[in-house]
């Protein structure tokens, strides 16, 4: 109970002691009156033959030592030895920490020693209730580990309890497992965009208070962020936790209600299985978010599994070396060459970015770029891939000693339009390489549309102003609003090769071509149809009026030496 530590100096009964050595009054009314005079507790002992006695309290030391304290297990006996023993070994000062049994009320004890002359000596004890000091520091450390919106615990507060439940679980013995699983509700930032903040609180404390209609007394849930809960149980397998998640979901069968509103909430689940003899919480934690990305995209239950964690780890390690890579000017443009169906002429590339990593050998862009998208790195990547196609262009232009009759298209990523000044980019593309803009083709995906039309239309018109030829990529496959696409300022559709690889076999696939070419035409767009593998499918769409194609009936990408070439043969061949 005791923990006794040597006092040096600092604390208020410390000074009170230095000066009670000098300034001890004589007489005990006197003693009583000095004493009462203090801000702290405290009594006088004087020290003789017979021991240690108490001569002088003032009315803190009898509330605190004599009073409430004792009925919670101060002992103000112990004073008696301590105070022998100190004038015994001839010790002056001693501080200690006293905490009574059931943890609630501190106090700070100080102990000093005085001799004047050849008196007696004299101790002065005093007493500092820190109780409300513990109490506050107590509650902000709880206001700290818990949301203030739910009550569950925060992040911090979460992964110390389930910290503390595993270490349990390894107390009592046996091989225990848990479960850690992930909550999402989607559509959690557009509902604070449209109805704003407040509604959006509400929202959460509505949720919050489902979940926990749905808990179990060994069950540990916590907030983890604006929109992301996560739960903590034991579990004997994989179907348990899968029942728990089950359990919890049907909570959001029921629209939530908001004021007047009526939100019908779907939510992302994932989980991470773990043992307690083995396992770290905090693991299986971050296994758990690992999953729940992977049921965001998935839109269904998942679990994790170490090839997922692995892939994780490949996507990481892919970032550092893209990174590098793009800092060392490591990778090249490829380019596909572009056919005019009609007369067979060539009437452009399209640069294709690749990368041959110096371990894993060709990596597919189907693997880094959405890694360069995520990391925010398609922001570099993209202004190297036009400043690489401009500076070709240039190059052959130079090399030719002519203006080519072709362009050259570069894909621009979705999000690489919201993280970068699109427009500046492209304008210090052509500018550094002394190109006019109309030899480049900008290629967008759908998605670049879908969140803000208005934004995006923007951009392109912007980017129409630098003079440059602007393509919808993959058109067909996403979110088409026909009647919007009539005011974007497109020159040209790209038909998905989903829909021209098998057009001949099958017959929808057919009839969506010849409608995409069909709305084309009445839009006075031109067409380009990508992965043509063979004369019978080229021959098909020229007949249905397609502008371009590309595809390996025609050439796979080149290297820049490799499309020169083909450059410099197809114009030769026109000239003849």
């Amino acid at each position: 109970m005791w923990d006794n530590k040597t006092f040096t100096h600092g604390s208020p009964a410390s000074l009170t002691s230095k000066l009670v050595q000098r300034t001890v009054p004589e007489g005990e009314e006197a003693s009583h009156a000095w004493l009462n005079s203090l801000p702290i507790a405290a009594a006088i002992y004087r020290v003789d033959i017979s021991g240690a006695k108490r001569i002088a309290t003032n009315g803190q030391f009898d509330y605190l030592a004599l009073g409430r304290a004792r009925d919670a297990g101060f002992d103000p006996c112990y004073f008696n030895d301590l105070i022998l023993d100190m004038v015994d070994n001839d010790r002056q000062e001693h501080f200690e920490r006293w905490r009574s049994p059931d943890k609630i009320q501190p106090l700070d004890v100080e102990i000093s020693v005085s001799r004047f002359g050849n008196e007696v000596p004299h101790v002065l004890v005093s007493l500092v209730d820190r109780t409300a000091e513990v109490q506050g520091n107590v509650n902000l450390r709880r206001e700290m580990m818990n949301d203030s919106l739910t009550g569950f615990a925060n992040r911090i507060g979460f992964e110390e309890r389930i910290a503390e439940a595993v270490d349990e679980m390894q107390r009592t013995g046996g091989d225990k497992k848990f479960a850690l699983i992930m909550f999402d509700l989607a559509r959690f930032s557009r509902i604070n965009e449209s109805v704003g903040v407040l509604a959006g609180d509400e929202l959460i404390i509505t949720v919050a208070k489902r979940l926990t209609s749905r808990l179990r007394s060994s069950e540990i849930i916590g907030r983890l962020g604006g929109n992301e809960f996560a739960l903590f149980a034991p579990v004997d397998d994989l179907r348990g936790a899968e029942a728990i998640a089950s359990r919890v979901v049907k909570a959001f069968d029921d629209p939530c209600k908001l004021s007047n509103l009526e939100i019908q909430i779907d939510c992302a689940v994932a989980a991470a299985m773990g043992d307690s003899a083995s396992d770290d919480p905090m693991d299986v934690l971050r296994h758990s978010q690992i999953a729940l990305k992977r049921a965001k995209q998935s839109k269904k239950f998942e679990l994790f599994s170490a090839d997922k964690l692995d892939r994780a780890l490949h996507r990481f390690s892919l970032e550092t070396d893209l990174r590098r890579a793009l800092e060392r000017d490591e990778l090249e443009l490829n380019y596909q060459p572009l056919i005019d169906l009609e007369s067979g002429q060539l009437n452009g590339f399209e640069a294709l970015a690749r990368w041959n990593h110096p371990t894993l050998g060709m990596v597919s862009p189907l693997d880094f770029i959405p890694v360069a998208e995520e990391s925010g790195l398609i922001v570099p990547l993209g202004r190297w891939a036009l400043e690489k196609a401009a500076k070709t262009i240039a190059q052959w232009e130079g090399d030719m000693g002519d203006d080519l009759p072709i362009k050259v298209s570069v894909n621009l990523s979705a999000v690489q339009l919201l993280r970068d000044d699109v427009p500046k980019a492209v304008e210090h593309a052509i500018r550094s390489a002394g190109i006019d803009g109309n030899r480049l083709t900008l290629e967008l995906t759908e998605s670049a549309f879908v969140d803000d039309p208005d934004g995006a239309r923007r951009v392109l018109e912007a980017l129409k102003a630098l003079n440059t030829n602007l393509a919808m990529d993959d058109f067909g496959t996403g979110y088409s609003n026909l009647a919007y696409l009539q005011k974007l300022p497109i020159d040209v559709l790209k038909i998905d090769r989903s829909f021209v690889s098998d057009m001949l076999a099958n017959r929808d696939n057919r009839a969506i071509v010849s409608t995409i070419l069909s709305l084309a035409s009445a839009l006075g767009m031109k067409t380009t149809a990508e992965g043509i593998e063979c004369a019978a499918v080229s021959a098909e769409l020229k007949g249905l009026g397609c502008t371009n194609g590309q595809g390996y009936y025609f050439a796979r990408p080149l290297t820049s030496e490799a499309a020169y070439s083909f450059l410099s043969s197809r114009n030769a061949t026109s000239t003849s």
